[in-house]
This record gives C-alpha cells, sequence and structure tokens, in this order.
C-alpha cells in the first residue's frame, strides 16, 4: 500500500461515499514502483459491492479526472493483462489531449477476427462479438452475478478471519496479563506496554519458552505480589519467566521413564500466598531454633517487613542480610 496515495484519496471532494470508497481501496492496492493493478474481482471484494456497481463508480471517477483506466495485452500472446490503473497524482497520469499509452490499447471496434491465434493459427476462436456490449460498453466484466471467471476469494478470505480470530483470542488474554500485573487499562497504559512490541515480546514467551497463557498470567500474578508498583514492560518479567519454562521442564517426565516423581500435593493445589510464605518465615526469625543463612531470600525478607512481621534488629541478630 502506499500512504501517499491513501492520504490523496482522502483529501478528494465531491465524491459520492461508495465513489469515495472505491477510490481510496484503489489507493490502498497502488505500489509506487509498480503501479495499481488490482482485478476487479479483488476490488469489488474491498469495496464489498458487485463488479456491476465497482463499474459504475470507476467510470464516475474517470469522468472526474482521478483514475484512468488502461488495458494491456501482451504483445506476444495477445491475452489480456490486468488493468492498470493511474491515478491523478501520478507524472504519468494522461493531459486529456494524449491517446497513447505505453501497453497495448485496445483494439478497435473494427472486426479483427482476420488475426490468427497464436496457439492454433486459425483465427479468433471465441464466440464471442468483438464488439462490447451495449449496455456496458468499454468495460471488461459484465455482471458480477453471471461472470463465471472468479478469483478464489473463498480460501484468502478464511484464512483472513482464522488469523482475526488468533489476534482477538491473544488480545483477550493479553488484557488477562495486564490485570494480573495490576495496570488499569481503562485509565491508560503506560508507554512501554503500548502498542505491537509488548506484544511480540510476550508472544516469544510462548513460542520461545514454551508457557502456556494461563502459565504466563500466574507467574506475573506471582510477581506482582512482591512487588509494590506494576514491571516496566515485559522484559522485567523474562527472568521469571524463564525461571517458570525451566521448571516446568525440569517436572516434565522423559518418555518412556517409570520413575516418576510422585508429590504429596495433587496438581492442582492453591500454591501458597506470600502472606503465607512471610509468616513462615517469621516463625522461624523470632524463634531461637537453628536458621540457615541463606534460609531467607530477598524477597521473603522485604516482605516480613513489609507486613511488620519482623524488625531489622531481629534478623541482623538472626545473620540475615
Amino acid at each position: 500500500m502506499s500512504h501517499y496515495a491513501t492520504n490523496w484519496a482522502i483529501l478528494q471532494r465531491g465524491l459520492k461515499p461508495a465513489t469515495k470508497i472505491v477510490l481510496w481501496h484503489l489507493c490502498d492496492r497502488h505500489n509506487p514502483d509498480f503501479g495499481c493493478f488490482p482485478t476487479q474481482a479483488r476490488l469489488a471484494a474491498d469495496c464489498e459491492m458487485s463488479v456491476s456497481s465497482l463499474n459504475d463508480h470507476l467510470r464516475a471517477l474517470e469522468e472526474a479526472r482521478l483514475v484512468h483506466r488502461v488495458r494491456c495485452h501482451d504483445p506476444q500472446t495477445h491475452r489480456r493483462q490486468a488493468t492498470r490503473y493511474i491515478l491523478g497524482f501520478e507524472d504519468r497520469f494522461p493531459d486529456p489531449s494524449d491517446e497513447e499509452d505505453d501497453c497495448a490499447s485496445e483494439p478497435d471496434d473494427g472486426d479483427d477476427s482476420d488475426d490468427p491465434c497464436p496457439n492454433s493459427g486459425v483465427g479468433a476462436i471465441s464466440e464471442k462479438l468483438p464488439k462490447p456490449s451495449p449496455n456496458l460498453a468499454g468495460f471488461h466484466l459484465r455482471n458480477s452475478e453471471t461472470n463465471l471467471v472468479r478469483e478464489p476469494l473463498r480460501e484468502p478470505v478464511k484464512e483472513e478471519e482464522d488469523a482475526q480470530a488468533r489476534d482477538d483470542r491473544f488480545e483477550e488474554f493479553f488484557g488477562r496479563l495486564l490485570d494480573a500485573l495490576g495496570l488499569d487499562t481503562d485509565a491508560g497504559l503506560p508507554g512501554w506496554w503500548q502498542g505491537w512490541p509488548p506484544r511480540e515480546h510476550v508472544r516469544r514467551w510462548i513460542t520461545d519458552l514454551g508457557l502456556s497463557e494461563d502459565r504466563i498470567v500466574a507467574v506475573a500474578r506471582d510477581s506482582r505480589s512482591t512487588h509494590t508498583a506494576p514491571p516496566d514492560g515485559p522484559r522485567a518479567l523474562d527472568r521469571a519467566m524463564e525461571r517458570a519454562a525451566r521448571t516446568a521442564e525440569a517436572k516434565r517426565p522423559a518418555d518412556g521413564d517409570k520413575r516418576r516423581k510422585r508429590s504429596g500435593k495433587p496438581s492442582d493445589a492453591p500454591r501458597a500466598s506470600m502472606d503465607e510464605i512471610a509468616g513462615f518465615y517469621a516463625i522461624m526469625v523470632n524463634g531461637d531454633g537453628y536458621l540457615p543463612s541463606n534460609a531467607i531470600s530477598n524477597t521473603v525478607r522485604n516482605a516480613m517487613l513489609e507486613r511488620g512481621l519482623v524488625t531489622t534488629e531481629r534478623l541482623r541478630a538472626r545473620g540475615v542480610a
């Protein structure tokens, strides 16, 4: 697509809404290097109208001197090639007095049956008249409802629908992730959580690390419970996600391994909250029993201090830095 072309289409005035839609989609199919060559079936599908209606709007655009159509033929096989649409802002847009195009022009209205067919050499084999239909003179396609030459639009449309469904599902998962991190989407997101870069980063947790969506949300919720503020973008959660991926890989039994790890807890047992963890270690700190120097992590130490379960003096007395 060409942003310059679509912006030019938006600036045009005095057109009917449907005609302007056709112009915009033409500009959307424009390539600055190669030009504009959409088929009528594709253009009609883009504009959500029949080919007959499309031709009416194309004729209006030609009369308004916004579009010029060049019907081209292969010089060797004489087969019709894709019609080129020259837009009004292009340097090659012809003046009203110009009648020459760089492509092979349409044959005259005279009978061209004497020209031999390149394949058989016995003349034209088409049963259609050499002159265009009097109802739709000058148009290549007569009726969208009876035209048998159509592009296979079913599969591309199905792929687009599947892609849209996947995007919608991912957006729902991304919203759950933001909720788990305590971010209010209604109040506006910080810059490092906006746009496609954070979404692509989160997708790599699924594709590269093999984490499920539910696991990512759970890790994000656990990380948020130990921090007073949401993380500054998804990169801040990389280490937590990598640890979760390693843990899942270590717990996954090898194929054919009968010595499966037995656990006293069911797999779906709820995990202990940070309040429970801080309370458990606070009892050890405030007690007189043996306490290893590396038994308490910085996260648990900060959680105990935030909840007022221990004092800094008691931690130093017990050898906790």
